[in-house]
Order: C-alpha cells, then structure tokens, then sequence
C-alpha cells in the first residue's frame, strides 16, 4: 500500500517483501511520481541464510532512500531489524502487536 502524506512524502506498507524493499520503494516513486519516502513499514524478507547477504546492501540503499520512520516486520529477521536500529537510530520504530502509529500529523 502507497499513501503519500502531505507535507511528508510516500508511507509504504509492505507484506512479505519478496519483490525486496528497495525495489518496493523504487516502484512506489516510479507509480506516484513523489521521491521522498516518508515511512517504510512492513516486512523486508531479509532472514535466513539465502537473503541475509543482501542486509548490508540493503541498508545501504534504505540509507539513500533517507525515510524518516523505518518499521521492519515479521521477516525481516532479527540480523537485519538489529543492523536497521543501529544504522537508523532515529528513524526505526520498533513494532509489536497493538503497536499503534499516527503518521501525518
């Protein structure tokens, strides 16, 4: 899901993320013509031995995508959710059921 929030740019939900998040994100701006990413919530699919090679190169691009909010989920894995909270002190969220968030105002 794709909202673009006035004044602050695209929030982005994903599910599973298989597609990757930063494909995900570069698809949002490509389909709503809007650069700044606002929020990424959801899961990046970034656990397990396959996928985490591609964390570092991943939090690379989410360091050029510059979102404010970060919210990784349920498959992004606890290697990567780690990495996500020490290179984005600021913007992760850490997230858990009943977590609630107002993004916008």
């Amino acid at each position: 899901m794709i909202l673009n929030v006035k004044d602050k740019g695209l929030v982005v939900l994903t599910g599973c993320g298989h597609a990757g998040v930063v494909n995900t994100l570069k698809h949002a701006r490509d389909l709503t013509g809007v650069s700044r990413i606002h929020a990424v919530i959801g899961g990046f699919h970034l656990t397990g031995p396959v996928f985490e090679p591609i964390i570092a190169p991943t939090i690379q691009a989410l360091k050029e995508f510059n979102p404010g909010i970060i919210v990784p989920e349920h498959c992004t894995g606890w290697r990567a959710m780690h990495l996500i909270a020490k290179e984005f002190p600021d913007a992760f969220v850490p997230n858990s059921v009943g977590t609630r968030m107002v993004i916008g105002v």
